[in-house]
């Protein structure tokens, strides 16, 4: 397989993490879906072995949720789970009571919290609740995520094409994502212009 063959496939996560796991990608299953592409396609490039990242992926001792969620208690060994987003969003309403949670405002709240850490700067849960609050109020469209196909496709579909329903979306991405391009709004596109029209 090149890496471009990897990159027009559509790879559950689950495949990934086993053909990580293969090739003896180390800790596998606890990297995200972007960092094993990116490690993988670092291996179909070169045959080199290495870890996409620099956070710690052996987390030991008491969970944070175990001690009790505070806003001054340090973010140490955090977990992701309902009753610690509850907490967050319960938090962020304090500070701004009509917040509203905007797409993929999670997603790089989690980012966030990875970089710092990593970084070896100290944030509490305090932070995160006000970083929260700040994305959620981000009036500009996120960027992209790095790995997302599915969600940016629909999101590009929605956006370009005038009066399109989510159902529209849905139909032409399971059309794309059987398909040797790369899974993106311009290669679907590329791909209709080109067919010839039906003449009546």
């Amino acid at each position: 397989m090149t890496e471009v063959e990897f990159d027009n496939g559509y790879w559950y996560a689950t495949e990934i993490k086993k053909f990580a796991d293969k090739i003896g990608i180390p800790h596998a299953t606890r990297l995200r879906k972007d960092e094993l592409e990116k490690a993988i396609k670092l291996f179909l490039k070169s045959g080199t072995i290495k870890s996409p990242t620099k956070r710690n992926l052996s987390k030991s001792g008491i969970k944070d949720i175990e001690r009790g969620l505070s806003l001054k208690l340090p973010v140490i060994n955090y977990t992701s789970n309902k009753a610690t987003k509850d907490f967050i969003v319960k938090e962020a309403q304090k500070i701004a009571p009509n917040l509203t949670r905007k797409s993929g405002a999670r997603y790089r709240l989690n980012r966030w919290r990875e970089e710092q850490l990593t970084k070896g700067r100290r944030i509490t849960y305090e932070d995160l609740v006000h970083q929260y609050v700040k994305l959620n109020q981000t009036e500009e469209r996120f960027a992209q995520i790095p790995v997302g196909r599915y969600i940016n496709f629909l999101s590009d579909f929605l956006a370009a094409e005038s009066g399109a329903t989510r159902e529209q979306a849905m139909k032409a991405w399971q059309q794309l994502k059987k398909l040797d391009i790369p899974k993106n709004y311009r290669s679907w596109t590329e791909l209709h212009s080109s067919k010839p029209k039906r003449t009546p």
